[in-house]
């Protein structure tokens, strides 16, 4: 027995590149074990595990807010033997994450923190350790023995809980049961934790030595816009209102978990921040709201209109602006909840057509200072909308 050590994300070493080596041989027999599972996971090892799909047993986590119907779909497309595990309760996780893989004379474990995800095999820091086995070896081949028959006997000792999926049928029946998420809608941040009044977070985003892969959008488009009441100013119109950031009497009811995604930045510039450096650039404190990563929007009326339609916006010559509460999460922290101000140019309207400008941009007013920062470069905007009260919104930066 050997073992080398893993650090993905602080070597150039990642999961995928291991698991790729422990495939590219002879596989008599193959079993992978994790808590999540993701589409842009399985896709992302696809073609490791097409070649032997027929001997790959796939031990899946479910009822986890992770592992989604999409994910299992692909991996029974891709032929293995799929089996979920249900602990029936959201207080206990599924949670072992080890790739074993068998060959005549040789077994290889990799043991540590990797999900099936895009994550954990590549764009997370993640640890492990690679266990080489000889089977010529009595102590080894009684490890590998006793590993494979922990999973060969987990179905028949509990067969509520583990079962094998068979179909999309199953798939689709666990999805409706709640016990799966379906990845083409997009999941809101986690804001338990709030920032009290004059905090700062200045913590940049680690860099790590595998290059990030980008997994597929989440989203073709936007949802559908939402039915919104008659226009009716939230407050006085041109005059920004900001909540003290921690005055947690002040934060809004459009917290997760009832959001849904509606607009998507690409990567943050430091124009769209606030924080130009050109010579011909001044900071405006505000971000143009244009298509983003949602390809198939209008950007001319899609903000004006669709969401935030139910505003009351007044005219003061050829633009157009109205206040408008949002909450603010930065890094996945509610920072507090602010009156920022949307102003949509009817003579940018008229010529986006040609000039393929955005006519509406968001001013962060008093929540400038959280916004215009180094820290937050290249990062991604999201704009979420209440699925309860379509007339209350939240920001997100990370």
């Amino acid at each position: 027995m050997s073992l080398e050590l893993i650090l993905q994300g602080l070597t150039n070493r990642t999961h995928a590149g291991v698991i790729g080596e422990m495939f590219a041989g002879d596989v008599d027999r193959a079993i992978v074990s994790v808590a999540f599972v993701s589409q842009d996971g399985v896709d992302h090892i696809a073609p490791m595990f097409t070649a032997h799909a027929d001997k790959i047993t796939v031990f899946a986590g479910i009822r986890n807010d992770i592992t989604s119907t999409q994910a299992l779909k692909r991996l029974l497309e891709i032929g293995v033997s799929l089996y979920a595990v249900d602990t029936g309760t959201r207080m206990l996780l599924f949670h072992p994450k080890l790739y074993h893989v068998r060959a005549a004379a040789t077994a290889k474990l990799s043991v540590g923190s990797a999900n099936l995800t895009l994550g954990g095999l590549n764009n997370n820091i993640e640890a492990g350790v690679l266990i080489n086995l000889s089977l010529l070896d009595a102590d080894d081949l009684a490890f590998a023995d006793g590993l494979e028959a922990s999973f060969d006997g987990l179905a028949a000792e509990y067969p509520e809980n583990v079962f094998h999926v068979t179909d999309e049928a199953m798939v689709n029946g666990l999805l409706d049961a709640g016990r799966l998420i379906d990845e083409s809608v997009a999941t809101p941040p986690r804001t338990a934790t709030k920032a009290k009044a004059g905090s700062t977070d200045s913590t940049p985003r680690m860099k790590m030595l595998p290059k990030a892969i980008r997994g597929k959008a989440k989203l073709k488009g936007p949802v559908a816009p939402a039915t919104v009441p008659a226009p009716v100013p939230p407050f006085a119109a041109g005059t920004p209102l900001a909540v003290s950031p921690g005055n947690v009497a002040g934060a809004s009811s459009t917290v997760a978990p009832d959001l849904e995604l509606v607009w998507e930045s690409k990567p943050l510039s430091r124009r769209s921040l606030g924080i130009p450096t050109g010579p011909n650039s001044n900071p405006t404190g505000s971000t143009t709201l244009g298509s983003g990563t949602f390809d198939d929007i209008d950007r001319v009326s899609y903000f004006r209109n669709d969401l935030f339609g139910h505003q009351a916006w007044g005219l003061n010559g050829t633009i157009e602006t109205t206040d408008q509460l949002f909450d603010l999460v930065i890094k996945g922290v509610l920072v507090g909840t602010f009156g920022l101000t949307l102003r949509h140019s009817l003579t940018r309207a008229a010529a986006a057509a040609a000039d393929h400008n955005s006519p509406t941009s968001l001013s962060w007013n008093a929540a400038r200072p959280l916004v215009a920062r180094e820290d937050l470069l290249d990062r991604t905007m999201r704009i979420w909308r209440s699925t309860v009260d379509s007339t209350k919104f939240q920001v997100e930066i990370d």
